[in-house]
């Protein structure tokens, strides 16, 4: 084979992978629209509906109904993920903070159920067998241990207990959340973030208060002066 027809080959390779890509998000696009729409336990028939075309094409894509499973997946763990990143740069009140953070989740779980449920149901996914959920639950922690230990390093002081103190707290709100999504009992969606909240500043206010640090919950952070404590 010559150099330039190595050149003509690798070029149509490369086209093929960016538009197997592109479709790939397309299909998926159009499986989370029938997930929505039929429910967490939707056929891949009816997502190969949504898409516009027969189930066989769909793997022309996709290794296996395994592989699908795991796009999907993956990509409602980058969308819980998003719904989420105004919390990792905080304005406001302690309690106010905590209120955008709880509610960011609590609204997306209300509006998004069945794509919730479809991920429960289909979290482990890959050769290694990863659990999807438990690897956003541990990045959201991650972000929200920085997070804390952020403001306390502007005390000067160590808190030890708080990398388990927010895998505890993101651990809290996601079984509480997905829990009242399942069977909410009469509790609204306001009331769980109520609870939530005040269960989460409880948490937090107990925690720091063992180390001697205690916060105004009503007080922006920005303007707590450390030298006052």
């Amino acid at each position: 084979m010559t150099a330039s027809t190595t050149r003509r080959v690798d070029g149509r390779s490369a086209r093929w992978a960016g538009y197997r890509e592109k479709r790939r998000k397309e299909l998926v696009d159009a499986a989370l629209s029938a997930i929505a729409k039929h429910g967490p336990e939707v056929s891949v028939e009816l997502m190969a509906e949504e898409a516009g075309v027969a189930r066989p094409r769909l793997y022309k894509y996709f290794n296996d109904t395994a592989d699908l499973g795991a796009a999907i997946a993956e990509r409602v763990a980058e969308m819980v993920t998003a719904e989420l990143a105004p919390m990792f740069n905080p304005r406001g009140t302690p309690k106010e903070m905590i209120r955008a953070a709880i509610g960011a989740h609590t609204n997306w779980l209300a509006e998004h159920g069945n794509l919730y449920r479809y991920l429960s149901m289909n979290s482990v996914t890959g050769e290694a067998g990863q659990n999807v959920i438990t690897d956003v639950k541990t990045v959201i922690a991650r972000q929200v241990t920085g997070l804390f230990q952020y403001f306390l390093d502007r005390f000067g002081i160590q808190v030890p207990v708080v990398q388990p103190l927010a895998f505890g707290i993101v651990g809290l709100v996601e079984s509480t959340a997905g829990s009242w999504l399942q069977e909410p009992d009469g509790l609204t969606l306001d009331e769980l973030t109520d609870w939530l909240c005040d269960w989460t500043w409880h948490l937090l206010d107990q925690s720091l208060q063992v180390y001697g640090l205690e916060l105004d919950p009503d007080l922006p952070l920005a303007e707590t002066d450390p030298a006052d404590d």
